[in-house]
């Protein structure tokens, strides 16, 4: 098969292709993922092997007869099963939130405030010749960002790594440092402090910055906003060191702003490195269904949005859930203790392929067809743009949708909506 897509991380390599179960293109995290690992061998329900039917049952008993459950995950899914994620959270008066709530949710706080200035990867890489890596490390976890869309991409503008003006913005120096042009290391914390800053700067108000801002020196930042001005096509891609630092939605609010300023001079856009495959279309998805696109509240019979209390998080430290079904995604592996130690007093259903520290305390376990391998579907590139996965092995186990269709419609006839 040529021109498969690589389904781990938000670059959604489409030029892999397979000689039996050999990938070319593949990075070292898309050769893991595609490699052979342990799978979760067949449904289980409180540890006694069942049907798929038996356990699709045993599953809608719990939810429907749960007041407030909780679903959560799909950032590793396809649109189709997603879509069906959030009608059954709405029939079920529960609870829809997806992954982003726990990385960059403060993006899509301040793009309801500010709105974004964004554009595609082929943007990027045809036109860019200033590229700003702030707080993200592409080199080690998005590997062929550089190469593809980029550092070194050879665009119809740009023509490789000699034409672009490189920076890198990060507390440390990481892997991506080395491959900058200009490396600016900053004290934690002072993300919002420096955008300020440099919009002083470019708006002519270089005296009302202070002599050093956030570790960096204000001639260093003159310097810095010069290369920004200058530059005729700009992107800045950022990652959790911006969205998990202090201040975190006013933080990229003000990298929005800043983006803004540099627009009345020449022409820039922002693009957050997001991790999981379709991370993009579980947002976008819950948007076009719900109106909003991660912690969203159905148990009043309309779709309410509130951060700070209907994010799964939140939910299961107030103990605002009485059941969970987790699909595609591993919260007890990253969630805080306090959540984690909720999630194994409620009864938890999981949809995976591979076992994980969330099998480990569900009450029932659905396994499912990997997606790009067993399964086919539609999911979002980091940057919004559709693509559509292929399946190119047939599987006995069943995929996303087809348990969540199965769930949905017995949902539907159970409560006779």
């Amino acid at each position: 098969m040529r021109n498969a897509i690589c389904t781990f991380c938000g670059n959604a390599c489409d030029d892999i292709e397979f000689d039996g179960f050999v990938g070319k293109n593949l990075c070292p995290l898309g050769e893991a993922k595609f490699s052979a690992k342990q799978r979760i061998e067949g449904p289980v329900v409180n540890g006694e092997r069942v049907s798929y039917e038996e356990a699709i049952d045993r599953a809608v008993e719990i939810l429907v007869n749960a007041k407030r459950p909780l679903l959560y995950g799909f950032a590793s899914t396809v649109n189709e099963a997603i879509r069906l994620g959030v009608i059954l959270a709405e029939k079920l008066g529960g609870i829809y939130d997806q992954c982003s709530s726990v990385c960059h949710a403060p993006s899509t706080l301040a793009m309801i405030e500010e709105g974004i200035p964004g554009g595609t990867l082929g943007q990027a890489k045809n036109r860019a010749d200033v590229v700003v890596f702030w707080g993200c490390n592409p080199v080690e976890a998005h590997p062929r960002h550089p190469s593809r869309y980029s550092v070194m991409a050879k665009g119809f503008l740009t023509k490789g790594r000699q034409y672009r003006h490189v920076i890198v913005v990060d507390v440390r120096k990481t892997a991506t440092a080395y491959l900058a042009t200009e490396f600016y290391q900053v004290k934690p914390g002072y993300d919002y402090a420096i955008f300020s800053a440099l919009r002083s700067i470019i708006n002519g108000h270089e005296d009302a910055v202070p002599d050093e801002v956030g570790g960096v020196s204000r001639e260093k930042l003159k310097e810095f906003a010069d290369i920004l001005v200058n530059g005729k096509y700009g992107v800045i891609f950022y990652g959790l060191g911006l969205t998990h630092t202090r201040g975190s939605d006013r933080s990229v609010e003000n990298l929005v702003k800043l983006v803004q300023t540099l627009n009345r001079h020449t022409r820039y856009i922002i693009q957050p490195m997001r991790g999981h495959f379709n991370v993009v279309g579980a947002s976008a998805v819950a948007a076009w269904e719900a109106g909003y696109e991660y912690a969203i509240d159905f148990s009043r019979g309309h779709s309410r949005f509130f951060p700070s209390e209907f994010t799964a998080v939140e939910a299961l430290i107030r103990r605002d859930c009485d059941a969970a079904l987790i699909i595609a995604s591993d919260p007890a592996a990253h969630f805080p203790k306090r959540a984690v130690e909720r999630l194994t007093e409620i009864p938890v259903i999981q949809i995976d392929p591979h076992p994980n520290i969330t099998t480990l305390i569900a009450d029932i376990v659905i396994p499912s067809a990997l997606v790009g391998i067993e399964a086919e579907g539609t999911i979002y590139r980091m940057d919004g743009i559709p693509l559509r996965v292929k399946k190119f092995k047939e599987t006995e186990y069943w995929s996303d949708y087809e348990i969540l269709k199965l769930m949905l419609d017995k949902v539907i006839r159970l409560k006779g909506e």
